[in-house]
């Protein structure tokens, strides 16, 4: 079938295992774990795609992939499900004569050369699923073109102790990129990618058939492809990003992301009319807030119930909170049930949870974590900082 040439396709790398955050992914891959009430982080570079007016997004999925398949469907919420373009899911998948997983991220784009060249885009943008973060790729775009680059990087300045977990680059003072370092141990300045690239796309395709016959490489950007392209003398560039990104992939550093929501003026506006983060709804009725109930600094989701205290949490659709109750500085996800005289605090607890009387999640210093489906009985306390994995029954008197 002929379809329409594009100037620009994008790509986002969603197939991450996301062991880092536990038991929130046990059951799901990373870029589907829920965040702020509402939306799962998957939602930022989809929305991010369709405020850019970027309409061709392949989604490469490989952990875990049934939520995130489920939840992306035809892209419709985002407005990615036109005739011309739309969400397309890529899985791994079987070819005429054998199939693989992808091997590493330049792989991934590799095994969907096919997918790229139906569109004979100029561009093709990469993204990374794990982020939060608001972009206007339409600026990236531009920088790219104006400087007649082959590759162009967004970058950003982060603090020299976390500069190691991240590619490192050199510039010139016309932000030419002069030297690229894949997570150095020695780390020579504090300027990191955000794992979001502008291609030139014939240039990239060469570099992705020479990746897949190297037998020594592990089929990388930030490790081989990116290296190989600085080393051909290809026109590299850095474009620096000053706005909110925060990588979510701890859960401490989701409780933090999740909690910064809630501060007077968030350094990420949910409520930008200018810049919608756009989520598949749960299509739940308004939440309701009983008599007995007081909640402050809190998002409240529709669907939920609450007839106890909420302080400084976030509860996505359908959560309840019984009266006598309290949820503190906690994030608390769909179809979970807070009983009467229970208490979270300082907790994320995943979805469809039962806190049953009298329980206690957390303690407010050391984050805690239940994973989906656990159930904490009658009088039983969850000791701060334990990770409880899906479908557990913590009986009264602890573990």
């Amino acid at each position: 079938m002929a379809v329409r040439k594009k100037r620009c396709v994008a790509m986002l790398l969603a197939g991450g295992q996301g062991s880092r955050l536990g038991v929130l992914t046990k059951y799901r891959a990373k870029p589907a774990v829920p965040f702020g009430g509402k939306y799962k982080i998957i939602d930022f570079p989809l929305s991010n795609c369709a405020n850019s007016g970027i309409d061709t997004v392949g989604v490469l999925t490989q952990y875990q992939p049934l939520e995130l398949n489920t939840y992306i469907g035809t892209g419709a919420p985002w407005d990615l499900d036109s005739s011309t373009g739309g969400a397309f899911v890529l899985p791994p998948y079987m070819k005429a004569t054998s199939g693989e997983w992808y091997s590493g991220t330049a792989n991934a784009i590799y095994q969907n050369m096919y997918f790229v060249d139906r569109y004979d885009p100029q561009l093709l943008l990469v993204l990374s699923g794990d982020h939060i973060y608001k972009m206007d790729y339409r600026r990236l775009i531009a920088f790219h073109e104006k400087n007649q680059a082959d590759c162009t990087i967004a970058v950003m300045r982060v603090p020299m102790s976390e500069a190691s977990r991240f590619g490192i680059l050199n510039t010139d003072a016309d932000l030419r990129v002069v030297e690229f370092d894949e997570k150095p141990a020695q780390p020579k300045n504090d300027l990191a990618s955000m794992g979001i690239y502008v291609f030139t796309w014939q240039r990239l395709r060469e570099f992705l058939i020479a990746d897949d016959q190297d037998e020594n490489s592990s089929h990388d950007f930030g490790k081989n492809v990116l290296p190989a392209m600085l080393n051909a003398g290809c026109r590299m560039f850095a474009y620096p990003f000053d706005g909110y990104w925060k990588d979510v992939g701890t859960a401490q550093s989701l409780w933090e992301s999740n909690m910064e929501l809630l501060e007077p003026d968030p350094a990420i506006a949910l409520s930008d009319e200018s810049w919608r983060i756009y989520a598949r709804s749960a299509n739940e009725p308004p939440h309701y807030i009983g008599p007995t109930a007081e909640v402050s600094s809190s998002l409240i989701s529709e669907g939920c119930e609450v007839y106890g205290k909420v302080e400084n949490s976030v509860l996505f659709s359908g959560v309840t909170v019984e009266a006598g109750a309290l949820v503190k500085d906690s994030v608390v996800m769909s179809g979970t049930k807070v009983a009467s005289g229970a208490q979270v605090q300082r907790s994320i607890i995943d979805e469809n949870c039962r806190i049953r009387e009298g329980a206690l999640v957390g303690d407010g210093e050391n984050l805690t974590v239940l994973g989906s489906d656990v159930q904490v009985e009658p009088e039983a306390k969850v000791k701060p900082g334990d990770w409880i994995a899906p479908k557990s029954v913590i009986a009264k008197g602890g573990e």
